[in-house]
């Protein structure tokens, strides 16, 4: 069976992904110029928080949301997902995919394109998007349009990598090949790379490859809700952002710990913000 996201909506992975995504978005509109953000996995953009799509959401987003978190980053997510659909007791109907909080957070000079490969994900997002003439849908390939679309006309903006890891080394490889094919072309964008964490050894490849000669200053973000390879599928999530803005790294130790505080279902599971290469 083909991985279907509807099942996993709002569990931790997708909320360490999300408020980091509202992080890097936040900060490259506080500047007047247009930015561009590319999707290469985009989904459908909004998923039902039904009896059978609740369980994971209900161990992280409607767990940080009844928190009522502190830092910015969280508090800036939390309002962003509380502006789709709710019941009469206030609870979240849907929960938002990137796209959507992509839409809510984009100017109206800036502009986005969603990659979706199957195509009744992608008819679905452009349905949840509506009309909006900033942002355009492609049922296609998305790690082919790094080739294809960078570098953007805007010059700055963002690229959020997040494959579905049904073939967890070959996707992970292939999103490598891509980041490495878009730095070759937009050497001064951001990339974002979504990766799971099951075992420790599995990450190393992926290390070493981020600090390759010629690689740019990069963050790696890891959050654990369980200890290192406790076999439960996945134990944590991790953030790969190459070319990260100025002081997120700062951010993000902030706003990661206290979301580790209160998902985290084992205390001795980790979390780090470090840098494989530093900002010269």
């Amino acid at each position: 069976m083909k991985y279907q996201h509807r099942y996993h909506a709002g569990n931790f992975g997708d909320v360490l992904k999300h408020v980091a995504l509202v992080d890097l978005l936040t900060r490259l509109v506080q500047k007047d110029k247009p930015c561009f953000y590319l999707e290469t996995h985009a989904g459908r953009g909004l998923y039902p928080l039904d009896r059978a799509a609740t369980h994971e959401a209900a161990l992280g987003a409607l767990k940080v949301l009844a928190a009522e978190p502190g830092s910015a980053p969280l508090k800036a997510w939390a309002r962003a997902v509380r502006q789709f659909s709710r019941d009469a007791a206030g609870q979240p109907v849907d929960y938002p995919g990137s796209p959507c909080l992509a839409q809510r957070l984009l100017r109206p000079q800036d502009r986005a394109t969603f990659y979706e490969i199957a195509p009744a994900e992608a008819a679905a997002l452009a349905a949840n998007l509506g009309r909006d003439a900033r942002l355009h849908v492609e049922c296609g390939e998305g790690l082919h349009a790094m080739k294809a679309i960078l570098p953007p006309r805007e010059r700055r903006g963002l690229v959020l990598i997040d494959p579905a890891y049904e073939h967890q080394e070959q996707d992970l490889d292939a999103a490598l090949l891509a980041l490495r094919a878009g730095l070759e072309r937009w050497s001064t964008g951001i990339y974002c790379l979504w990766y799971p964490i099951k075992e420790r050894e599995a990450l190393g490849r992926l290390r070493r490859a981020a600090t390759g000669p010629g690689w740019p200053p990069t963050l790696a973000v890891e959050m654990c809700v369980y200890r290192d390879d406790t076999r439960v599928g996945l134990n944590g999530a991790g953030l790969l952002i190459l070319n990260p803005p100025w002081q997120l790294d700062v951010s993000m130790r902030e706003w990661v710990g206290e979301l580790h505080g209160l998902l985290a279902v084992d205390r001795a599971a980790r979390w780090s913000v470090e840098w494989l290469v530093p900002d010269a």
